[in-house]
């Protein structure tokens, strides 16, 4: 199985040496680490060459940080939500990759239950679930962000993406939210930042300009697999479909915003494992 290549690890604090920066060109996005992401973000994610996880901004609860929106394989309008029980240690303005888990070895167990309960019957859930097990080995760092993040990172893996994860606490980058972002995804080198459609509200395009980086509005087909593509985790589908069919339609997808990329040479051969 391919991959991707952690250019920083989830339990090392060190920044990246010359050799493990990134090289230069592609796509860039950036997203909080979220629990079994929807579709619609997964999709983003595959797309681009670069995910900078945005790890140090405030948690919310009532986002999807810890939390995914689950379906059976049989009943997509039957959902229910899996949530990892968080404990804020500074409160409200607890950081993300403050954020703790309460009771880890239950909340492990709860996971895989419902997981299996809603997954199990796929044809796909033996594969599915071996590809599970980091993430559930994530639970004993006790840290919600690293299951978050390590719970994207393994679908990612299972569909064959290519890319770089760094993190956006270990890059450097001035205050102010479009100013941040802009700098974080200079960063990577990246031509273009891909944008979801809730931040294309409130960005400012001014300082990616400054930068020669293009802002391209990431918009995902909205029929098929996808219709409930921003409600439900990207496990439905790949429970539905699998792997290769599934990484097929991102693929798809991937291609509508081919023509943003200037691929540096290395780029896509550069990737190691982990």
């Amino acid at each position: 199985m391919q991959r991707t290549n952690l250019s920083f690890a989830p339990a090392s604090p060190a920044a990246s040496s010359p050799r493990e920066q990134p090289a230069p060109g592609g796509l860039c996005a950036i997203h909080q680490p979220n629990l079994f992401p929807r579709l619609t973000t997964l999709a983003k994610l595959f797309a681009a060459d670069y995910w900078i996880v945005l790890d140090d901004v405030q948690f919310t609860r009532r986002d999807y940080q810890h939390r995914a929106r689950l379906a059976a394989i049989d009943a997509p309008g039957r959902q229910q939500w899996l949530s990892i029980p968080t404990h804020l240690p500074s409160g409200r303005s607890t950081l993300i990759r403050d954020a703790l888990v309460d009771n880890a070895e239950l909340a492990r167990r709860r996971t895989a239950g419902m997981l299996r309960q809603n997954f199990g019957a796929s044809p796909h859930w033996p594969s599915l679930a071996q590809a599970l097990d980091p993430m559930l080995d994530a639970f004993a760092t006790g840290r919600t962000s690293v299951i978050a993040e390590t719970s994207t990172r393994v679908l990612l893996d299972l569909l064959g993406w290519r890319g770089r994860i760094l993190r956006s606490s270990l890059l450097p980058a001035r205050p102010g939210r479009s100013l941040r972002l802009a700098d974080l995804a200079a960063a990577t080198g990246a031509h273009a930042y891909l944008c979801g459609t809730g931040g294309m509200t409130y960005l400012d395009p001014v300082p990616f300009a400054a930068r020669n980086i293009t802002v391209a509005a990431f918009r995902p087909p909205t029929t098929g697999i996808w219709s409930t593509a921003r409600r439900l985790s990207a496990l439905w589908a790949l429970s539905s479909l699998g792997p290769d069919t599934l990484a097929s339609h991102l693929h798809a997808v991937a291609d509508d915003h081919a023509a943003l990329r200037v691929t540096a040479p290395e780029l896509r051969s550069s990737a190691t494992s982990v």
